[in-house]
């Protein structure tokens, strides 16, 4: 799969933010630098993401782990992993962002 494309928001906010853009650009090459695959770094944000209850950070990693290789069932891993940490309201609530964001994928590969 191919990186996936920023949100029209993000691009609009790191060009009236460019010093922000830059730093963002930097701890994420700061992240991946580590010994992790880039899979592996995906699905860990995503269960941040999720433990954040951050639906936006959320779509976003699915999208992200997806195009690093994750397949669904990682994905759902990392949500049940959660589960015990955040509790069964707020991972239904991330169950439903990941479902959503993986019926979007679905959607723009059938047009």
């Amino acid at each position: 799969m191919a990186k996936p494309k920023a949100p029209r928001t993000f691009d609009e906010f790191v060009r009236t933010f460019p010093e922000l853009g830059k730093a963002w650009d930097i701890l994420g090459r700061a992240g991946r630098s580590g010994p992790l695959p880039p899979e592996q770094c995906e699905l860990v944000k995503l269960g941040i993401a999720i433990a954040s209850r951050s639906e936006g950070a959320v779509h976003s990693a699915v999208r992200k782990a997806r195009a690093a290789g994750a397949g669904v069932a990682e994905l759902q891993q990392v949500l049940v992993l959660c589960a015990s940490t955040i509790g069964l309201p707020a991972t239904v609530a991330a169950y439903t962002w990941m479902r959503d964001e993986l019926g979007a994928a679905r959607t723009k590969r059938k047009r």
